[in-house]
């Protein structure tokens, strides 16, 4: 009997070992899918968990990572409503620093809508083009490509848009900026450099790219390289310029605030 019990205890033991251990061995991927499921499964998206897994990554590991996460949801939009998916990655890409800029992470918002009078949801107020300007938060990155499709097709402005072949990414950018989505006169260039240097295009069922970009990340010139700040720029409105995020710029120029001064040269 005691040599039963005694082998009891010993298999008890093995077993609750075996399982913690193996909780500890999970815990890792459990992590990551959470995160996965809290954009898949339309969760709240804005906590300190997600935060700090986007911005831990580089900015080139973040674009590839938010293509991979975000091209489904793309493609899907695309076939409902006749916008590219090239176009609507790109913007996504762009307007939101690859989901790291804070309207990003914060507020759910990937395409920098603004509020506009019609807008019923939750606001949030950033420096864009003029201070405390107005933007749309939403619960998750899904409502905010939902908004964004719902955006361009019942704005007259933009009808225009849907008379174009939709799978040309370079009409499409161009027609963005003359319909005024962006104040940025190299906007259209944006969209097309990201659309090409990530192949982008494949998402809207092309063969090959319509077009090379006129400019390579090696050829780009130093006043694309350094920007001096003029009156009434933020960290925030100089990130959207320069499709990059406000901690990318803080780090490249070990900026301890959000303070800059006109004249100030920063890196980016």
């Amino acid at each position: 009997m005691k040599l039963v019990s005694i082998n009891k205890i010993i298999i008890s033991v093995f077993i609750l070992s075996f399982s913690t251990s193996c909780s500890i061995i999970k815990f890792p991927f459990k992590a990551a899918k959470n995160v996965k499921k809290s954009i898949v499964k339309k969760k709240d998206n804005t906590s300190s968990q997600y935060e700090r897994f986007v911005r831990n990554m580089s900015s080139e590991e973040r674009y590839k990572w938010y293509i991979r996460t975000y091209s489904k949801i793309a493609v899907d939009q695309m076939k409902k409503n006749k916008i590219p998916a090239s176009i609507i990655l790109a913007q996504g890409l762009v307007e939101s620093g690859a989901g790291g800029s804070n309207l990003a992470l914060k507020s759910n918002n990937h395409f920098g809508i603004k509020c506009h009078q019609e807008w019923r949801g939750k606001k949030v107020y950033h420096d864009d083009d003029e201070k405390d300007e107005c933007f749309r938060k939403y619960k998750n990155p899904v409502e905010s490509y939902k908004d964004h499709s719902e955006f361009l097709t019942t704005r007259g402005r933009y009808s225009f848009l849907f008379r174009l072949p939709n799978k040309d990414y370079v009409k499409w950018a161009n027609g963005l900026k003359k319909a005024g989505y962006a104040t940025d006169p190299r906007y259209p260039e944006k969209l097309i450099s990201v659309i090409e240097k990530y192949k982008l295009w494949k998402f809207d069922g092309s063969k090959k790219q319509i077009t090379k970009s006129k400019k390579t990340n090696k050829q780009k010139s130093k006043d694309d390289s350094n920007y001096v700040v003029k009156k009434g720029d933020t960290l925030y409105s100089i990130s959207k310029k320069h499709n990059t995020s406000i901690d990318e710029i803080k780090k490249k120029n070990k900026l301890k605030n959000d303070q800059l001064n006109v004249g100030q040269r920063l890196k980016i």
